[in-house]
């Protein structure tokens, strides 16, 4: 049998990594190691959005883009007549995008506001992968810079990389939600009051429950989390949206 070559382990190392990832935080810091191992300043995982959507905030999962850049460009709109969702709609190819480029002009007459703001940034070249889970949902993965256009080669490592990152996410997502199914109100309950500060007495006077039963609680969750402690189930359950 032949020897894998140099790429086929990097990616079975991405893969593998990849698989061990817990949380979306876990995603995101392994997503800023390949932004700058690629040489790019954002990277962006998002869900594709429907043609009436003009958030592009509210379809992404996760993204190192400039809080400032996202801002503006929900605030002018730019995701209507963007020639990118359209490409993405329409296509499963990867594919490069150049602000510079009149192919990619938009029908808005916005071209040299999304040109400029992007010129800001530093982030002209994106290279977009299409992406699915399972279920059907279509999303996508960018990565952005000023760099020079990635070639073939990484093009295929990224394309890889990006589904499989997809794919961990939507697992992630799945699991969390098993998990909220799980928890008992009176489980969430203790978490909210713990998230405000409250110990296992003040949150027993508050329930009118005993201390031991706050504490048995409070130990069900933190099991069920998947946690250590009470700090991280009480981090975890907020990053879920379990608690606000």
């Amino acid at each position: 049998m032949a020897p894998l070559s140099q790429t086929s382990r990097e990616e079975d190392d991405y893969v593998e990594e990849i698989a061990g990832l817990k949380t979306q935080f876990d995603i995101f810091r392994f997503m800023k190691r390949v932004t700058e191992d690629y040489r790019c300043r954002a990277f962006m995982v998002l869900n594709l959005p429907p043609i009436t959507s003009f958030d592009l905030q509210g379809s992404t999962v996760i993204t190192s883009w400039p809080a400032e850049l996202l801002a503006i460009y929900d605030q002018e709109a730019l995701m209507v007549n963007s020639p990118v969702l359209r490409r993405l709609r329409t296509s499963t190819r990867p594919f490069l995008f150049d602000m510079t480029r009149s192919e990619w002009s938009r029908d808005d007459g916005k071209s040299a506001l999304v040109a400029g703001l992007f010129e800001r940034f530093k982030m002209t070249r994106c290279a977009y992968f299409p992406t699915h889970e399972p279920s059907g949902l279509r999303g996508a993965v960018s990565f952005a810079g000023d760099r020079e256009p990635f070639s073939p080669a990484e093009m295929r490592k990224l394309s890889y990389i990006a589904i499989h990152v997809f794919d961990r996410l939507a697992e992630i997502r799945n699991l969390d939600t098993r998990i909220t199914d799980t928890l008992t109100d009176r489980e969430i309950d203790c978490l909210n009051w713990t998230a405000a500060g409250k110990t296992s007495a003040e949150i027993a006077e508050i329930l009118t429950l005993s201390e031991h039963t706050v504490n048995h609680y409070l130990n069900r969750a933190t099991k069920k989390l998947d946690t250590v402690n009470r700090t991280q189930a009480v981090a975890k359950a907020l990053r879920i949206g379990l608690i606000k």
